[in-house]
């Protein structure tokens, strides 16, 4: 069973900056971290291995610093890893990191799955998974939290809903999006760690990838940002005993809320 997980590096929380000319998030020279969601896609994609045998792929798009990420995934258990890197893929959009992304995967060759992580925690679309299998003309099953069962033909999983979930049958090659339900990631081991010290990270430019210019970076990206800022931190709560004097005071300031959006609704 060959398998291929799409990674993604996200900025860490505590150290976001901003590209005030082009209004996107500013990836060279900060430390990134593999995207959460990410984390699941790989564990379950490595349990599948395990369980079936094959081999793991892990690809992801972004700076030179991206292989830190692939070295990970490589520690955790991948096999084998990508790198989509090229000075004309950056400020791609969701639409635009689909199309390069697909255009690696048909690169790579045949394959029986493909697992994202339901969405970044960067942008929180949920768009660059669906758009991979609308480029490669795949079936989806979104919000995966349990894989029923999976074989060369067919795939059956459970797909989250707000109700509850659905179980869904699909055909393979599919490709599908998983919940942080679904497992718990492990974490590298030593032996990993050296085995990706030692695996070689194949890089793909666009020229490699046969990529049409004018779909990617901002030239292939519909979607602009007029503007991005970080909003004011919320000043801290204030925690009362709880008495009858406390009570009369919430009280008041509820109503006073209340008067205040009466005569500014």
């Amino acid at each position: 069973m060959k398998l291929i997980v799409c990674l993604k590096q996200v900025p860490d929380t505590t150290d976001v900056k901003i590209d005030p000319q082009t209004n996107t998030l500013k990836r060279e020279g900060v430390r990134s971290i593999i995207n959460p969601f990410d984390l699941y896609a790989l564990e379950e994609g490595i349990k599948l291995k395990e369980k079936y045998s094959g081999v793991v792929i892990a690809v992801t798009m972004g700076p030179p610093q991206a292989k830190y990420a692939l070295e990970e995934a490589l520690a955790i258990g991948v096999d084998q890893v990508f790198l989509l890197s090229d000075r004309a893929f950056a400020g791609s959009d969701t639409l635009a990191t689909s199309y390069i992304i697909s255009q690696a995967i048909k690169k790579i060759g045949k394959f029986n799955l493909i697992i994202c992580g339901k969405q970044a925690t960067d942008g929180d679309t949920a768009q660059v998974g669906p758009g991979i299998a609308a480029y490669l003309n795949l079936p989806q099953i979104t919000f995966v939290r349990k894989i029923e069962e999976i074989n060369e033909k067919f795939i059956t999983a459970e797909r989250l809903t707000e109700e509850g979930y659905d179980v869904i049958k699909s055909k393979l090659p599919c490709l599908i999006t998983v919940v942080k339900e679904i497992n718990t990631p492990r974490h590298p081991s030593l032996k990993g760690k050296i085995k990706a010290k030692r695996t070689k990270i194949t890089a793909y430019d666009s020229k490699e990838l046969n990529c049409d210019l004018i779909r990617t970076g901002l030239r292939g990206s519909p979607t602009s940002v007029d503007k991005i800022f970080t909003p004011p931190v919320r000043p801290a709560g204030e925690i009362l005993p709880a008495n009858s004097e406390n009570i009369k005071k919430i009280a008041k300031i509820i109503n006073k809320e209340i008067e205040i959006k009466k005569i500014c609704p």
